[in-house]
């Protein structure tokens, strides 16, 4: 598959389509809401950070999908195969979150009588404060956390769909140093940034309907060196590039075709806790995903539906470097999952 990668200048033309489709590992395109020709409730935003070790996640998401905003905390304890998830809504916001127009400046804060939360830059990283009122079992949430050391490369990606004015542009950075603590009551946690990581999934756009994705990150130490990658198909017209990338000490090497080798069932459904297999199209990935728990979520509105599957778990196998090195990968904690949205 040969990819595009694309260089600086605005995301948009006059039209509202995407300038120039393809991949880059910076966000070299600039996006401007104003630019956009669709309608405010079809455009889609978000900032999703994901803090990882050996023992627990922590998701935090702070969403405007033109229709409703979300604020979103979870909880996931990989040891006793447990998460809490708490969503708190809010009703067509229709860019009035204020989601920044680049990942790199500016902060987000929402507020809401049970929620709140922000993002924000800091002279020392990125700083993460949530709050939820009532969290598990009635228990207040809180979470305060730096994502520091931020790799030189990241995963951007700019794609299409098949319906003029429908774009989605992507950021992943992977494999941020995270410290600070998360509070279920009077119990705090502490984040050491030697074991655990953060992630950023930015996302800005105008969505069709109905689609389906698949993604997959992993992030932590392998071999004494920083490693992770971003993995993943299923929506837009994916032609000009894939968003599959793995990182090694902060450089990226890209990857082309990737399939996750979902399990079936005897009935031809998902089997999501059996071992699933990852390869590509270049023989440049071989890695066995053993789950540990599936965050599942299924919201039916009957015009409104998500269908979602983030199952936890680990990496066995091996991934190659541009240069053609071999890394070995053991027991890799990371996630994959399958999204069905109409929305």
């Amino acid at each position: 598959m040969k990819q595009h990668r694309f260089g600086p200048g605005p995301l948009l033309n006059g039209q509202g389509n995407l300038c120039e489709p393809g991949f880059s590992t910076a966000l070299t395109k600039s996006y401007d809401r104003g630019a956009i020709r669709a309608s405010k409730l079809r455009i889609k935003e978000w900032d999703y950070y994901l803090i990882t070790n050996e023992r627990y996640g922590v998701a935090l998401t702070i969403d405007d999908n033109g229709y409703m905003g979300m604020l979103s905390a979870s909880v996931i304890d990989f040891a006793n195969r447990s998460e809490t998830t708490v969503s708190p809504m809010f009703w067509f916001p229709m860019g009035k979150t204020a989601l920044p127009a680049s990942s790199k400046t500016g902060d987000v804060k929402k507020t809401l009588k049970i929620a709140e939360g922000a993002f924000e830059h800091t002279k020392d990283g990125r700083k993460l404060s949530f709050r939820i009122d009532r969290f598990s079992d009635g228990k207040p949430f809180s979470c305060e956390i730096l994502l520091s050391d931020e790799p030189k490369d990241s995963m951007v990606i700019a794609t299409p769909f098949m319906k003029r004015g429908h774009f989605y542009y992507n950021q992943k950075i992977v494999g941020m140093r995270a410290k600070g603590s998360f509070s279920i009551g009077n119990e705090t946690t502490m984040f050491d940034p030697e074991t655990t990581f953060g992630l950023l999934d930015w996302g800005r756009g105008v969505w069709t309907y109905k689609n389906t994705w698949y993604w997959s990150a992993a992030q932590g130490i392998v071999d004494g060196h920083r490693f992770g990658f971003n993995l993943g198909y299923g929506f837009g017209d994916t032609s000009a590039a894939s968003e599959n990338m793995l990182f090694f000490d902060g450089t990226a090497h890209k990857l082309s075709r990737v399939d996750f080798g979902i399990p079936k069932k005897n009935d031809g459904s998902d089997d999501l806790l059996s071992p699933w297999h990852f390869t590509d199209d270049e023989g440049r990935l071989d890695l066995v995903f053993t789950p540990i728990l599936d965050r599942a979520s299924d919201t039916n509105a009957i015009v409104i539906r998500s269908d979602q599957h983030q199952v936890f778990g680990r990496f066995t196998g091996s991934a190659v470097l541009d240069d053609g090195s071999i890394v070995p990968i053991e027991n890799l904690p990371g996630f994959a999952e399958k999204v069905f949205n109409k929305w």
